[in-house]
């Protein structure tokens, strides 16, 4: 009788965190992020991959040299304000031409920190690699492709991410609200880019 009593409690707080989890994403997406300005972003998908997680893809065009966007994205220790959701880097170690990296994210719909260990290389022809080693992840595998355009004055950004967190969430809705982290993450990296563009910057 007992167990069937723990089993009825465990049911109703599952689903009742489930329940709260779609009510804070449902708060989540109807209030817009700042868009002033946005990047010029082709062909965003976000999808559920079959391997478990979610897969995003995007192309995005950016108003500065490849170098600018490079140094934005090599620059670890301020890797935080590139997002929305709020977290802090507790660990960058540097080994060769590869850096280890510990972020420790607080995220709207998932309960406590959950810390992301990966490490990152630059790719020769411009952009970056990043692949998980360990933390509160299944898989991370994020790579940014740089190219110049307009003759040398943008940036052309090939973007890959699959990513799947250890959660109970199930992947679609991880997917919905990686959709809009994303649209605000390449705005920040549009205004950062902004800004070091500017002369004397």
């Amino acid at each position: 009788m007992r167990s069937w009593v723990r089993l009825a409690c465990w049911t109703t707080s599952v689903a009742g965190a489930c329940l709260l989890c779609l009510f804070s994403a449902a708060v989540l997406w109807t209030v817009p992020s700042s868009a002033a300005d946005p990047p010029r972003v082709d062909s965003l998908t976000v999808n559920t991959d079959p391997g478990g997680g979610v897969r995003a893809a995007a192309t995005v065009f950016f108003p500065a040299r490849p170098e600018v966007l490079q140094a934005i994205l090599t620059d670890y220790p301020h890797w935080p304000e590139l997002f929305e959701t709020r977290m802090r880097m507790a660990r960058i170690e540097r080994h060769g031409d590869r850096t280890l990296t510990e972020i420790v994210i607080d995220h709207s719909l998932l309960p406590g920190e959950r810390r992301l260990l990966s490490e990152s290389y630059a790719l020769s022809e411009g952009g970056l690699v990043t692949d998980l080693r360990g933390g509160d992840f299944k898989r991370y595998h994020r790579v940014w492709r740089l190219s110049s355009e307009a003759g040398g004055s943008q940036t052309r950004a090939e973007f890959e991410l699959i990513v799947e967190v250890d959660t109970i969430l199930p992947d679609w809705l991880v997917a919905l609200a990686m959709r809009r982290e994303l649209e605000a993450h390449f705005r920040i990296v549009r205004e950062k880019a902004l800004q070091r563009a500017k002369p004397g910057s």
